[in-house]
Parts: structure tokens; sequence; C-alpha cells
């Protein structure tokens, strides 16, 4: 079982030295959420009961690959991915030169966390169809992945092209979304699946079941398929070794939320100090015993 700290509606300020503390407390990868502006969405958003966001206008939403490039910059080991980049709200050729770049830079230390999208109102901000965007995902990843090799590719009637820097090694590509055509997207195309919710038991079991289906309808199963789950759990390591026993390669975390009332007194409700006290925390009583 592999940690992933899930870094999203952090202060931009905080990143570097979060990444920092997350390689050291033994997190595989950080993860962080990909958001183009904040407005009064008329699009619901689907993982709140109001259908509203969960944030507001000074949440802060850093451009993905710029961050993820600055907290490789001061780390070695740690991996990094968004959860989830919107990739049919860009171009191809924006997509991935952006991945690419960072894969290089961080030395093959990127997983292409992907996934359709909610908000119609960034897609229209883009100029991309919004209804078409899960028919141009499913087209894009496989001319991405021949990208990424460096060989070259024809795409849309251009002369053969090609992209400059690629990584040297095959960027994970793992598919985010619960719905019936994300599952059956990450069985298709993906190398694996994460989650973009937290999930109770009863409700990853669900979703579980749906995904091994859809990777047995092609012709696949979950041997070295990645599978990144947020649960909502109470954290400790006999709860997580019950679910890799499932199948479950890594679930998400952010200890911070999870603060005593003593902590959040001494350190503040949203402060660096907090975070980086409540990993340390999770790292003691939970991974070091995994």
């Amino acid at each position: 079982m592999r940690f992933w700290l899930g870094a999203s509606f952090t202060d931009t300020g905080h990143y570097l030295e979060l990444a920092r503390a997350a390689e050291r407390c033994g997190f595989d990868t950080l993860t962080l959420s990909d958001h183009l502006f904040y407005a009064d969405f008329a699009s619901p958003y689907p993982y709140s009961r109001s259908g509203r966001p969960r944030w507001d206008a000074r949440t802060h939403w850093p451009d993905v690959w710029v961050t993820i490039g600055a907290m490789a910059a001061v780390t070695s080991t740690l991996r990094f991915a968004p959860n989830v980049y919107i990739a049919p709200a860009r171009d191809l050729f924006t997509v991935a030169k952006q991945v690419s770049t960072a894969a290089v830079l961080s030395g093959g230390r990127v997983s292409f966390g992907v996934g359709v999208g909610w908000c119609k109102e960034e897609f229209l901000a883009t100029g991309q169809d919004f209804h078409t965007r899960g028919r141009r995902l499913d087209v894009m990843i496989p001319v991405l992945r021949e990208l990424w090799t460096g060989r070259t590719v024809t795409v849309d009637g251009l002369p053969e092209l090609s992209i400059a820097p690629v990584p040297d090694r095959p960027v994970p590509v793992i598919v985010g979304g619960d719905s019936e055509a994300a599952l059956r997207r990450a069985a298709r195309l993906g190398d694996g699946w994460i989650g973009n919710r937290v999930y109770t038991e009863e409700q990853f079991e669900s979703v579980l079941a749906g995904l091994r289906a859809s990777l047995r309808e092609h012709g696949r199963d979950d041997d070295g398929f990645e599978i990144v789950a947020p649960l909502a759990v109470m954290p400790d390591a006999a709860t997580y070794r019950r679910f890799a026993a499932k199948g479950v390669t890594g679930t998400m975390a952010a200890p911070w939320w999870l603060a005593t009332p003593e902590e959040k007194a001494r350190y503040g409700e949203d402060t660096l100090e907090l975070k980086i006290t409540t990993m340390e925390r999770f790292a003691e009583e939970v991974i070091a015993k995994m």
C-alpha cells in the first residue's frame, strides 16, 4: 500500500515545504487538483449534496505542472500527480508538452492523473467542446503516449511531427472518476484508476466491482494495475492492510483534516506547521507500521 498525499486546497506558498515533508515522512506521491478560475458556476459540482463547490474565490489553484516542477526541484524520490488534470479542456500539444517536460525535469517522477472534468465554464473559456470531452480524451490518451516516446506521429492531417524533450520511461496514465464511462476508460486506456472523492467502504466495494468488470471486459485484470482509493476510514495500519489485500495499491490522505483540537489550538487551523505536524504523526502511526 502506497500513500498519496492529497494536497489540494493548499496555499501555494506551502507546497515546497509540504513536498519536502511528504518525502521525509514516506509518502509515495503528492497530488494536487486542477481548476482554471473561480466563478459563480452554473455547472453543478458533482461531489457535494448542494451542487456547490466546497471552495471560494480565495482558494488557491496553482498551475499543476508549474507547481510539480518546483516541487520536483526540492525533492529526489517523491512522485507527483494531478488528481485530476482536465486534459480535454486544453489542446493536445499543450498537454503533451507540459507533462513531458515535467516528467523529464523530475527524473520520471510524474504520473498523469487525468479526467474529463465537470465544469462547462472552463471548457467555454478555453474554446474546447464540453459535450465531446469524453470522446476527445479517449482519442487523446493514445496519441499522448506516442508523442511521449519521441517518435514521429501524424495528427489531424498535420505533417509528421514529434516533440522534445521526452522522458526516458513511459508516463503512467491514471484515469480518474467513478462513472461507468470513467471506469471503462480506465480499464481500456489506463495504467490505473484513481478516485476523486472519499469513499465509504460500501461505496468503494461497488466502484471496485465495476472497475474489475470493465477490466475483464477488455481482457485485463488488476495485476499491475494501479488502484488508488481515497477512503473514509480512520487511519490505522490494520485497516489499510485489509484494503491492500483487496487489491488497493494506494490510498490518499490529508492528515491535517483529522488534526486534534490540541494540534489546532497550538498551530492554527490551516497553517503549514499544522500540516507538517499531522503528516509526521500519520507517518509514525500508520506509514511506519505498514
